[in-house]
């Protein structure tokens, strides 16, 4: 059997066509499909605005920028996260604070973030491991309490819900990204969902070098030809192309059907590794949310836990691209640098050195999975 990637792209014809369309056009880049792609994007998720960006990094350095984050504040992140989360505070001068995970599902801790919550606070950020939505209504009540921005980081949860709603319309800003292995592909990219029209705003200054062209907007409004553009912020050019919108336009059609499909992947896993020995599958999702199932995480019980990189590598050799979600980000060695010490957040570190995401995808077949079960069931013994 082939090597099977933990995850991969789902493109079609109808997928080629949209970019080719594109590339027959005027427009590469600042054209009408990126606007076409925002309004799906929104309209898709129940939001009044969408912003698109050019990476998912980018829409999170825009989020708290627009949230007004800059030196001297704090952002509480989750350590069991990908770098980005926490890097963007970073890029504005403010300080990550990490915050434990729930080891459960893998995501970030309500009662620990709590307890990092300073004077110097000014937006929290949980993420939806795996695609599993975080509990939003506990971190929207803590937000609202403490006078926080809430952003949620969806960059895997792009399809889930939450309490009957779509990812994307309980935080004030929401990230969603766009890379190969997510819901939907754009290449590269990322997007803002938000109900502000004020955030909605200075996200689309941000990402065009902080320069306006809208009359209405200029802050010096008088002796100006037409010919006048106004840079008002230091910005970024995190702009998304033409052909990259119009992928993901095309991709949005098919959201809900590769969501289906990955469902359907991971309940038939819940069925084949239920009785082998020394793994604990990830939760059953409960009454209030439905996954986006990006990742499908084993853990190994602690008795089991020193075996976890000779499993992988097995597990490698067997064909089976295995992966680890992800390196706590306090213990990358950038973050060592900084200060940040190990034990900081023993539950996250302990789900880390005990995971091992398999792979799941729309396109995975039953007999791929029947294939990762067994040389599971074998590798394990």
């Amino acid at each position: 059997m082939k090597t099977i990637p933990y995850s991969t792209q789902d493109i079609n014809e109808a997928d080629i066509r949209a970019v080719t369309r594109v590339l027959r056009s005027r427009w590469l880049t600042q054209g009408p499909a990126v606007e076409r792609f925002e309004n799906a994007v929104a309209k898709k998720v129940g939001a009044k605005f969408a912003v698109a960006f050019n990476s998912g990094t980018a829409a999170l350095h825009a989020a708290y920028f627009a949230a007004g984050v800059k030196q001297g504040n704090e952002v509480i992140v989750p350590a069991l996260t990908f770098a980005a989360t926490a890097n963007a505070a970073l890029y504005l001068g403010a300080t990550p604070v990490f915050a434990d995970s729930d080891m459960h599902t893998g995501n970030m801790s309500v009662a620990d973030a709590c307890k990092k919550i300073t004077n110097r606070t000014k937006a929290i950020v949980p993420v939806d491991y795996g695609g599993r939505p975080a509990d939003l209504r506990e971190f929207r009540a803590l937000a609202k309490k403490h006078k926080l921005v809430l952003i949620e980081d969806a960059a895997q949860a792009l399809g889930a819900t939450y309490r009957g709603k779509p990812v994307g319309t309980q935080a004030d800003m929401t990230m969603f990204s766009f890379h190969p292995v997510k819901s939907i592909t754009t290449g590269e990219g990322g997007a803002i969902v938000t109900d502000n029209k004020k955030y909605k705003d200075l996200l689309k200054l941000f990402r065009s070098h902080g320069i306006s062209k809208d009359a209405g907007t200029f802050i010096v409004k008088r002796g100006r030809g037409a010919w006048y553009q106004e840079m008002q912020v230091l910005g970024f050019n995190y702009r998304m192309q033409e052909m990259s919108a119009a992928l993901g336009e095309s991709q949005l059609k098919r959201l809900d059907s590769f969501i289906a499909k990955r469902c359907i992947a991971a309940q038939r896993y819940g069925k084949l590794l239920k009785d082998i020995p020394g793994l604990v599958l990830p939760p059953d999702e409960r009454p209030q949310e439905q996954s986006a199932w990006h990742l499908y995480p084993l853990r190994l019980i602690p008795a089991m836990v020193h075996r976890r990189d000779e499993i992988l590598a097995k597990l490698r050799t067997a064909g089976i691209g295995a992966q680890v979600h992800h390196v706590p980000v306090h213990l990358h060695l950038f973050y060592e640098n900084l200060g940040y010490k190990k034990g900081l957040c023993p539950d996250a570190e302990a789900f880390v050195n005990s995971e091992i995401s398999i792979p799941l995808f729309p396109a995975i077949t039953a007999k791929q999975q029947v294939y990762i079960a067994e040389a599971l069931r074998k590798i394990i013994g």
